[in-house]
């Protein structure tokens, strides 16, 4: 006799809307002008600057005419300083919607430079779990590495201090879109593209096994389609990686997947040993 399984309660959010295309890149402008936004700001590193990546896509816009500032100083682990200076320039900028491209830091510290240009609240107000009170600018993120899953996470990591981490986590900051475009990984070095792709793979394990009571069943299939993608394509990706596009494009499919997956059923141990 079969007994009728009983589900847990739950909540998911995740991005509202996702765009997985080799080439997609090249449609950021057209996506930008549909959306009738005017002046956009950007959020960046200096070493996408320097690859030609970002001027490539200043041109997109240029071309159609449509304004773009440029803030290039993220660093990994952002401190809280360089997120408020961006958060400054996209203000005076007038910016209407912030795009973050590059790895988990640009994307964490664009989630912030959105919400901070709004003026409601400031950083240190923000911090923890369920604190945003205010809204954020539109906001789009653009991975151009496969581990962290930012583009598809309410989670912002910022440096406070020499060492320390602190957290801003809230539906809030999920982009409103997120453009994943496998062709901007093939650069990527080996050493990258082995350590991002472990951090993913970490992700979907603390997921899947989390004992945070909203863990649930759709992150868990999540968490399983994750590693599978990511274990049949990390040793390619690292080793043929500028050539491997199957390969590249699993490493990032997979990687948004366990984004998804430990942004709903949170994160533990492991992750947790990041802060202090």
């Amino acid at each position: 006799m079969h007994t009728q399984k009983k589900n847990p309660d739950f909540n998911f959010n995740t991005v509202a809307s996702i765009i997985f295309r080799p080439g997609a890149i090249n449609d950021l402008a057209n996506i930008v002008k549909s959306k009738k936004f005017k002046k956009i700001f950007l959020v960046t590193d200096q070493g996408l600057v320097n690859i030609g990546l970002i001027e490539r896509v200043v041109n997109i816009f240029r071309k159609q005419g449509i304004q773009i500032g440029v803030f290039s100083k993220i660093v990994a682990d952002p401190p809280s300083e360089i997120i408020e200076e961006a958060s400054r320039q996209a203000i005076e900028y007038n910016s209407d919607v912030i795009i973050g491209i590059g790895g988990g830091s640009s994307l964490d510290s664009a989630k912030l430079v959105a919400l901070l240009a709004l003026q409601q609240e400031s950083l240190e107000q923000v911090y923890g779990v369920g604190n945003i009170r205010g809204k954020r600018l539109p906001l789009i993120l653009i991975p151009t590495t496969a581990g962290t899953g930012s583009e598809a996470t309410p989670v912002a990591i910022v440096t406070t201090g020499k060492t320390t981490k602190m957290g801003v986590v809230s539906p809030v900051i999920l982009p409103d879109i997120a453009i994943l475009d496998p062709q901007l990984t093939l650069g990527l070095p080996a050493n990258i593209t082995a350590a991002t792709g472990i951090d993913a793979m970490v992700h979907a394990i603390e997921a899947f096994t989390s004992k945070n009571k909203n863990n649930n069943s759709l992150s868990q299939n999540l968490a399983m389609e994750a590693l599978d993608l990511l274990g049949i394509s990390i040793v390619k990706a690292v080793r043929k990686g500028k050539s491997d596009r199957v390969s590249r494009s699993n490493m990032l499919l997979g990687s948004m997947l366990a984004g998804m997956s430990f942004a709903n059923s949170p994160v533990a141990g492991v992750h947790a040993l990041a802060y202090p």
